[in-house]
């Protein structure tokens, strides 16, 4: 299948409910990166890192401990599905398609709704970018860049 080139679109969650499934490091690093976008962030997992725990503590997101079911996703605006197991992830996608719900898997770049960008931010200036899930230390070298033209840019 060829590359599909995704629509690069800005969206305010700010009110939007985001379920991350999975608190490792991957879903650890993408909750940061909402935080600066939303504080309604439920992440559902049996076991945690340490990271998502004092999250939690801090009131930054909230964290239900247990397997996930169809019901947490009842009120979801997108999901994130980071977990090590295939078959929660494929079962989790497959939930969100059938409700229409935005959801991206992880591990798997053909089950996701949308990428999850490297971002940076300064100010009021936002950037998002990604490389269309088949190279991440691109994108992030990519997003390297940027931020050092735009701390100069900003300096003026």
């Amino acid at each position: 299948m060829k590359n599909k080139h995704y629509f690069p679109m800005f969206v305010d969650l700010s009110d939007k409910n985001v379920v991350v499934i999975g608190g490792g490091s991957v879903a650890s690093r993408r909750i940061k990166t909402l935080l600066a976008f939303t504080r309604n962030i439920t992440v559902i997992a049996p076991q945690v890192a340490p990271e998502v725990q004092e999250m939690a503590k801090l009131g930054q997101i909230q964290l239900v401990q247990r397997p996930v079911k169809r019901s947490d996703f009842t009120m979801a605006y997108m999901v994130l599905a980071a977990t090590n197991d295939h078959k929660l992830n494929d079962d989790i996608y497959r939930v969100c398609k059938e409700e229409g719900i935005y959801v991206n898997v992880s591990s798997d770049r053909d089950k996701c709704d949308f990428y999850f960008p490297g971002v940076y931010m300064k100010e009021n200036v936002v950037v998002g970018v990604t490389a269309s899930g088949t190279d991440h230390f691109l994108a992030r070298r990519v997003r390297e860049e940027i931020q050092r033209g735009l701390d100069r840019a900003l300096e003026y």
